[in-house]
């Protein structure tokens, strides 16, 4: 049995690593062009990593970090994405200047000594 102390500087570690991604991803989207509209936005239905404009179009992006890209990929499941989902949908009707862009769901990959992947309209939401 491990120590509660072990546990809590691993969670530590894991969080550490999960807001850096999140920085790394956002700069990369700003260098594409992409506006931050929102970072770690959370609701009772879910949470978003990040939200970002460009043009008419709003993305809600799901932030992976695993060892490899391909491990990553497959982290996201359907019942996340369904919170996602809920999630977008609660934000959009608190904020209707964003109602009328259009919402893509997308996901950025990042594993240790490579650049953030970005894998646009990587699902569509049910229904």
């Amino acid at each position: 049995m491990r120590p509660a102390g072990e546990a809590r500087s691993r969670r530590h570690r894991a969080q550490r690593r999960g807001q850096l991604a999140e920085l790394l991803c956002r700069w990369h989207l700003r260098l594409r062009g992409w506006r931050i509209v929102a970072v770690d936005w959370r609701c009772p239905s879910g949470e978003i990593d990040i939200l970002a404009r460009r043009g008419g179009l709003l993305a809600a992006i799901e932030v992976k970090t695993r060892g490899d890209l391909a491990t990553a990929a497959g982290a996201v499941l359907p019942r996340q994405q369904r919170r996602i989902a809920r999630a977008a949908a609660v934000f959009l009707s608190g904020r209707p200047e964003l109602a009328r862009l259009a919402l893509r769901f997308d996901v950025m990959l990042l594993a240790p000594r490579r650049l953030p992947r970005h894998l646009p309209d990587a699902w569509r939401p049910d229904g």
